[in-house]
């Protein structure tokens, strides 16, 4: 991730913005906006192999979505989230992210996952009820039709496992 991210991630999130938040937003596809040579807006897309009622599925995990607090509400994240909509088409099955913002989600196609969801460990999978509500996806190609209403499973990590 380029590090100027990083700064504008944390006053994003109000210096919420855990390593381990951070950790999670590496390793795929970054999409930053700028405005004369300054980063105003980013997301992240990254690989998760997620279950959908025991089936895997290729998704592409949004992560460290912000907007610097200065410039929120000018269309910036949205600018940023049509391209992760692209890449999420080009490279992966399905779109997938944990948020408290739906609204803002779903005005751009996204819907909220309605059964139950699970982490996947060592032990076997584990209920994660608190995650039930947060969870939204992007259904598109071969999972346009995938049940909303199906157990969903992520593989553990560090910090949020969703």
């Amino acid at each position: 991730m380029p590090v100027e991210a990083r700064p504008l991630l944390d006053v994003a999130f109000g210096g919420r913005f855990a390593d381990t938040d951070w950790e999670h937003a590496l390793g795929g596809w970054h999409v930053l906006v700028t405005d004369g040579g300054t980063l105003v807006a980013h997301a992240a897309v990254v690989p998760r192999d997620l279950h959908v009622d025991g089936r895997p599925v290729d998704a592409g995990f949004v992560e460290a979505v912000a907007t610097t607090p200065a410039r929120q509400g000018e269309g910036l994240g949205t600018l940023a989230l049509r391209e992760v909509d692209r890449l999420l088409r080009r490279h992966h099955q399905l779109g997938a992210l944990s948020t408290g913002a739906h609204g803002f989600y779903e005005r751009l196609g996204w819907e909220r996952w309605l059964g139950p969801t699970f982490v996947r460990t060592g032990e076997g999978a584990v209920r994660t009820p608190d995650e039930d509500d947060g969870i939204m996806v992007l259904r598109f190609g071969s999972t346009a039709t995938v049940d909303l209403g199906a157990p969903l499973t992520c593989e553990a990590r560090a910090g949020d496992d969703w």
